[in-house]
């Protein structure tokens, strides 16, 4: 897949997975725009890119704020023009109801995760290039949860949701498709000097013996934004090692299921 000279767009882009991202598409030559509230850490993803020769734009601002949004659009078009792909990556968690998730604080989590999506969609409608590419980044998580993760969930449901929709407004102009990540280990592309401590059984819970890395995304993300791949459209693809197809019962593989309340 070449990327050379396509305009890049990311959101949530200094750390984790939004930071592979980012240096992946600059290290196959595309230029890319992310935006982060996290300033320290923006610049300093900005350094590393030009440091390896990528080409780069970071913007600092909280996506939940309009006005952000339409300043970070301003400046990506003002100085690159035309874009080839969104990659709305950003969101994050206040918790749920068992933890008395606050009005304010359950949409501020829908503001990141589903209306900046969708507005920062709106506003760079009329500056895609022919061939471009949404992606959404949602989750294995609007399928399936743990308690006390609503505020989470409802915003990766509301951009799974989000991605048909959009599919079948911008059909013809520009493509739009969802991946949903499993259990993804971020920890390298937030301290350098991360080392990996994983129980056995973290592992072979996975179908293909192993936790996620941001790259195995990143794979997928270029995967949907590549024209050759122009058939697929509105889907969401999970990767996830297969975790979410193995169904483990109480006494099966060795499994053991003993709810702190059992006895209440």
């Amino acid at each position: 897949m070449k990327f050379e000279n396509k305009v890049c767009v990311i959101t949530g882009g200094a750390l984790g997975i939004g930071r592979c991202l980012t240096q992946e598409f600059a290290r196959l030559g595309a230029k890319v725009a992310f935006v982060d509230m996290d300033e320290k850490a923006g610049k300093e993803n900005l350094e590393l890119i030009r440091s390896a020769g990528g080409e780069a734009l970071f913007f600092h601002g909280d996506i939940a704020e309009e006005q952000t949004l339409r300043d970070f659009v301003q400046e990506v078009v003002s100085t690159y023009g035309k874009v080839d792909y969104l990659i709305n990556n950003a969101c994050l968690s206040k918790g749920g109801i068992l933890s008395a998730c606050s009005y304010a604080d359950f949409n501020y989590v829908l503001q990141v995760g589903v209306t900046a999506p969708y507005f920062l969609s709106l506003l760079l409608l009329p500056h895609f290039n022919a061939g471009a590419s949404i992606v959404n980044i949602a989750s294995t998580r609007a399928f399936q949860s743990q308690a006390d993760t609503e505020s989470y969930t409802a915003a990766k449901g509301g951009i799974s949701a989000l991605t048909h929709a959009l599919a079948a407004s911008l059909a013809g102009r520009v493509r739009v498709n969802a991946i949903s990540p499993g259990w993804i280990d971020t920890g390298a592309y937030h301290d350098p000097t991360y080392t990996p401590n994983f129980d056995p059984a973290d592992l072979l819970q996975h179908p293909v013996k192993r936790i996620g890395h941001p790259l195995d995304i990143v794979r997928a993300v270029m995967f949907l934004c590549s024209e050759e791949n122009s058939f697929i459209n509105g889907q969401n693809l999970i990767v996830d090692g297969g975790m979410t197809k193995l169904m483990i019962y109480h006494g099966d593989q060795g499994w053991s299921y003993k709810p702190e309340n059992a006895d209440k």
